[in-house]
């Protein structure tokens, strides 16, 4: 059975169980600061497990993508080196909310594995796993699917109170007892079953694991029985695949072998069983994946550890002896063997190889410097530990991850200090950290449980009464005139800040217009919208009626540039390509700037198509429709979602016409036509991979492009032409300006080698040394350098020091023939000068430059030379 025949067959078992097929989600997890990746099956579904979080459907499953290279979980160096660690890995995985237990998870994963229609596994073959505690699980697999006694192991605690058989998310929280299923690989392979002290072979493989959500753990420990038990399974794609391709390690199955060939062939490497290659073969399912995410190498967060793996898999390439870029090359190859379930591969295939292949000539231009550096460590070592200090260079000067550098040890036999290379870092932190200021955030500390409705869609003006006031974080039932603070109505039709668009301002006014609270901002706590500003007119109090005023030009404004930002997410995608995504943006009244992912600059040519394309779609003047539908029906719709946004189960999608479809719950103007006009204003990188575009839109970008024409017409005037020739006439002047600059620089150099001869006469002999310190006047620095030079040859063997003075300013040049280098030095000499006419410099022995901005004392500067040369020489 082949690898994707395994994945179909496990979501049709459970498909034809009532279960909800849910897509794979993406390796960043949306909204979750704890984790760096989706390292999981259960990750998509952790605000549901939660009960943050409600879906239509009480039965799930899925086949996910997971990486674990980063973070706590991290298994990159193990990664190619054991039969089963990937960075990369698909989790088959089968959820209950709230739905069926443990009798139905049990039976389920059972007949998968075993049933003659489905895996037909040997039962034989198999053991499981129970928390020793767990007598419901034990009696279901004992007297329900009948394995013996025997084959049932009862894992308990470990001596730190945690164990293999119970789950939980967090210290606190759902958790519950597992129940694990394992596959015997046979007696040939080194290893015991679980909870024996050869548990840690490789016999016995754990293929499943069913986790009961059954308690909730409280601060104290105490374990209280969830109102919902739920269940998360996982059974690893590669694993199983092993035991149904009848082989021991994972780099054997279909996928791995097609890969590892892929990499033999790129690498021109006939070692088919070198780890090198295995390491290839799994690194490229991970960058791929994650560039395929909208993940960029950096060196910082996901990025880095992006980073890492491709320079982990180049290096295993240069041992192969391939120096050449190849890592790029297995995209296609990855592609035919992941393309049909993942067909983001294909859409995105030459955007990823383009990503790769500049990452890998990146990095071989500092891997040279960097294996110098090490090997020179390694063979100064006195120890078996490679000093974090060193660690720290390579990480710093010549990017090397601490993996990287781990990895190379390992293999010469020897450890890295990784306290040291910690330290090293921390330092770097300390230095580089700068003091922030930060104002008073009202909001912090604030919990509300009361819930405002939002009718700002259609209105810019309502009633509503004041449900809570806050005085900083504090509830109180009145504010006074003069005092800031925020105010909650249970409607409003202000905006809260949210999605990039900035917050509504405007005003609440009470009956008669006596109460008056200016806002000049909107966030959301909770369901709450908290208008913060300042009351200017009142006492206002708790559960009084307010007129609610929104901003509207400004409203206006925002509404425009929102909308913009939407056509022009969509123009990017078609002119630079579909791997774009949107990376952040502001939507404020008087500007739209917008992030996105591309690896290259934007180039002007492309600008152009972007801008016509967006201006295209306002002049079509298309109409924008929302729509609230289910997300999932709104994704297979074509709506566009953003990586680290959160969505509820219902969500609003708005089009603008066929051209931009999106979810969002922004505000919008009714036709694109009243955008009036777009115009981008700057480009440029803001990160590894990430562009910026600024513009403008309707009465903005009109002043901008007024602006423009007035700057136009005033260099027409300049340069006695019209606006039509202009690019030409500035060409002409700037071209003429440029043969006056190289002819006064041809003069200065005649002069300065004019005088340089007459001073040739002037110099004084000290011990067989000839000594020149003189001004030349109207000569710039190129200038003074060739005179010291043509009296350098002139002389023989010499020191010169030549100043020049123009614009309040002092130009140095000192010189010293190579024959006197020994005891004279020019940047010392060059500075002993400088200081005196206020200023320094410094140089090679030979030749040296300074400056300063006290010419009156360049006389008396020049008059020391011969004196300090006098005490040098006699030393």
């Amino acid at each position: 059975m082949s690898s994707a025949d395994l994945r179909t067959l496990f979501l049709r078992f459970f498909r034809e169980r009532g279960h909800q097929i849910v897509p794979s989600s993406s390796l960043v997890p949306g909204n979750d600061p704890t984790l760096l990746f989706t390292n999981a099956g259960m990750v998509q579904f952790k605000d549901v497990f939660l009960g943050q979080d409600q879906r239509h459907y009480s039965r799930a499953a899925s086949a996910q993508r997971c990486v674990r290279a980063g973070g706590k979980h991290n298994d990159l160096e193990n990664v190619g080196y054991t039969a089963r660690h990937h960075t990369f890995f698909e989790m088959l995985g089968n959820f209950s909310f709230g739905d069926y237990f443990k009798r139905d998870a049990i039976r389920f994963a059972w007949d998968f594995v075993t049933g003659s229609q489905w895996l037909g596994i040997d039962p034989r073959r198999l053991m499981v796993t129970v928390y020793h505690t767990d007598e419901e699980a034990y009696a279901v697999w004992h007297q329900e699917i009948g394995l013996p006694a025997e084959r049932i192991v009862r894992i308990g605690d470990k001596p730190d109170g945690g164990s293999d058989n119970f789950w939980q998310m967090g210290e606190t929280g759902p958790c519950g007892p597992c129940s694990e299923i394992f596959y015997d690989h046979g007696a040939d392979i080194p290893g015991g079953p679980p909870g024996s002290p050869e548990e840690d072979g490789d016999r016995w493989i754990e293929i499943w694991n069913l986790v009961f959500m059954q308690f909730d753990r409280s601060a104290q420990g105490e374990l209280t029985p969830l109102p919902q038990p739920s269940v998360d399974t996982g059974m690893g794609l590669e694993r199983t695949a092993a035991v149904m391709q009848g082989v021991h390690s994972n780099y054997e199955i279909d996928l791995f072998v097609n890969l590892i060939q892929a990499a033999a062939q790129a690498t021109n490497s006939d070692a088919l069983d070198s780890s090198s290659l295995r390491v290839i073969a799994d690194h490229i399912r991970a960058c791929a994946f994650l560039i395929a995410d909208g993940v960029y190498p950096s060196n910082e967060g996901r990025g880095y550890v992006l980073r890492r793996i491709i320079r982990r898999a180049v290096r295993h390439g240069y041992k192969l002896g391939q120096t050449q870029p190849f890592f790029y090359s297995l995209v296609g190859a990855l592609e035919r063997e992941m393309g049909a379930a993942y067909p983001e591969l294909a859409a995105q295939r030459a955007h990823i190889e383009r990503v790769l292949r500049q990452e890998e000539e990146r990095f071989a231009e500092t891997l040279s410097q960097g294996m110098g550096l090490l090997e020179e460590a390694i063979a100064a070592l006195q120890g078996k530990e490679i000093p974090g200090e060193t660690v720290f260079r390579l990480y710093d000067t010549y990017g090397f991850p601490v993996d990287l550098t781990a990895d190379i040890a390992r293999e010469r036999g020897l450890g890295i200090d990784e306290a040291g290379f910690e330290a090293a870092m921390q330092a770097q932190r300390e230095r580089g950290r700068a003091a922030s200021r930060f104002g008073v955030d009202l909001r912090a500390g604030v919990v509300l449980q009361e819930q405002t409705r939002f009718g700002g869609y259609d209105d810019l003006a309502g009633t509503g009464t004041v449900l809570t006031l806050l005085r900083g974080t504090q509830r109180v039932d009145t504010l006074e005139p003069g005092e800031e603070g925020q105010v909650v109505l249970d409607r409003t039709p202000f905006y809260a800040e949210s999605g990039g668009q900035v917050a509504d301002t405007g005003v609440l006014t009470g009956v008669g217009g006596v109460t008056r609270f200016e806002v000049v901002d909107t966030r959301k706590i909770g369901q709450a919208f908290a208008h913060i500003g300042r009351l200017t007119g009142g006492p206002l109090h708790v559960g009084e009626p307010l007129m609610a005023q929104v901003d509207e030009m400004r409203r206006q404004a925002i509404m425009l540039n929102h909308s913009a930002t939407h056509l022009l997410h969509a123009a990017l995608r078609k002119v630079l390509g579909t791997h774009v995504t949107q990376k952040g943006s502001l939507v404020a009244a008087d500007r739209l700037r917008f992030d996105f992912s591309h690896p290259a600059a934007v180039t002007p040519l492309e600008l152009r198509e972007i801008e016509t394309l967006v201006n295209a779609q306002i002049r079509a003047n298309l109409p924008a429709r929302t729509r609230l539908m289910p997300y999932d029906e709104a994704i297979a719709c074509g709506a566009m979602a953003l990586f680290g946004e959160k969505y509820e189960d219902e969500v609003r999608v708005l089009n603008f016409g066929e051209f931009s479809t999106e979810l969002c719950g922004g505000t919008h103007v009714e036709r694109t036509g009243d955008i009036g006009l777009f115009k981008i204003v700057n480009e440029g990188g803001v990160a590894s991979g990430i562009r910026r575009i600024e513009a403008l839109t309707g009465q903005k970008a009109l002043d901008w492009a007024n602006a423009a024409e007035q700057t136009l017409q005033t260099l027409a005037t300049l340069v006695k032409g019209g606006r039509e020739d202009v690019e030409d006439k500035l060409r002409q002047l700037i071209e003429r300006g440029r043969r006056l600059e190289k002819e006064i620089a041809s003069l200065k150099s005649k002069l300065a080698g004019g005088q340089g001869g007459s001073l040739a006469d002037k110099a004084i002999e000290i011990a067989g040394l000839k000594v020149v310190a003189a001004q030349v006047d109207g000569a710039d620095a190129r200038a003074l350098r060739e005179a010291v030079d043509q009296l350098k040859s002139k002389l023989g063997s010499a020191v010169i020091v030549l100043g020049s003075v123009g614009d309040d300013k002092v130009v140095l040049i000192a010189g010293v023939t190579a024959d006197r280098t020994a005891v004279l030095k020019a940047g010392e000499l060059v500075n002993m000068v400088a200081q005196q006419v206020g200023g320094k410099g410094g140089g090679r022995a030979d030749m040296a430059q300074a400056g300063g901005n006290d010419p009156a004392k360049l006389g008396e500067a020049l008059a020391s030379v011969v004196p300090w040369v006098t005490r040098k020489l006699a030393g």
